[in-house]
């Protein structure tokens, strides 16, 4: 098992830098940004990929307040505008975390002839059958998540002391500090826990915007090939809920870091970063 220290040059496999460097795009989740993946993106530049980690709208450094991304799609626009600039017959290993799944799931619908391969980690992944947000309501307002093909109880997600604002426009979320601490980053390193409380910003699930739009088509979303990486130590995506996530939704593989709290890329960055460049190896 690895663990979540080592060496950048000998941690990822270097076979990017004599065949050609994959392009990975790294996608934060709710109240996050860019900035969470650096230490997995250092890892992934050494062994030769070319790696971005965008700030979605309203989050990160972007300035924007959250009043001024009203849509879905207006908050994933960073990530759409990074695929539509790719050169002609070039394609990018997407990689989205927690909310971040999402957005992956519209640039891929929106781009799919852009996209080598999805990869979602401990992430919401939607299918093509429910509407939209169907993923994110089975966890966020149930406690007995249906879905097609599984049932799983889950205890009801405690969101402890997370501030909501259903008033908002759009409805806004801020996950709060003990949330984080005790849910989130339970086995992460106490530094990248400070650094969360630096940088958290308010965010939004986009619920009631996403439903309005047609559930994801097996055309485009379905035909890009899916990896889904289990964090089994997750205690707000708990890991009976992300096997239920793709049990719903066909994947190409399920890889599995059996250490991992919901924060992968801080909990276990050398193991992740060793998934992500095998995925862009294997599928770019």
């Amino acid at each position: 098992m690895a663990s979540g220290n080592g060496n950048p040059a000998r941690a990822v496999p270097a076979r990017a830098a004599a065949e050609g460097a994959r392009r990975i795009i790294l996608v934060h989740g709710t109240g996050h940004g860019g900035w969470c993946w650096y230490r997995v993106a250092t890892l992934l530049r050494a062994a030769g990929h070319r790696v971005h980690a965008p700030d979605l709208a309203a989050s990160g450094a972007d300035a924007r307040p959250l009043r001024d991304v009203p849509t879905f799609e207006d908050y994933t626009r960073p990530l759409l505008d990074a695929l539509s600039a790719l050169p002609d017959g070039e394609r990018a290993v997407l990689v989205g975390h927690s909310f971040g799944g999402m957005s992956v799931a519209l640039a891929a619908q929106t781009f799919p002839e852009k996209v080598a391969a999805a990869v979602f980690v401990t992430a919401f992944m939607p299918d093509c059958t429910h509407h939209r947000t169907h993923v994110i309501e089975q966890r966020l307002t149930r406690s007995i998540p249906c879905f097609t093909s599984v049932r799983v109880k889950l205890p009801p997600l405690d969101w402890m002391d997370s501030a909501k604002d259903d008033e908002h426009v759009p409805p806004t979320v801020f996950l709060g500090p003990e949330f984080l601490r005790q849910k989130l980053y339970q086995l992460s390193p106490p530094e990248e826990y400070t650094l969360s409380q630096s940088l958290a910003r308010v965010s939004s699930y986009y619920v009631a915007d996403q439903k309005r739009k047609p559930p994801f088509s097996e055309a485009r979303y379905g035909a890009v090939s899916k990896v889904y990486v289990v964090c089994k130590q997750d205690l707000a995506m708990l890991e009976s809920f992300q096997r239920a996530i793709v049990a719903a939704c066909p994947v190409a593989e399920v890889r599995e870091i059996a250490d991992a709290d919901h924060m992968a890329m801080f909990s276990t960055p050398v193991e992740l970063a060793r998934h992500l460049a095998d995925v862009a190896n294997t599928y770019a």
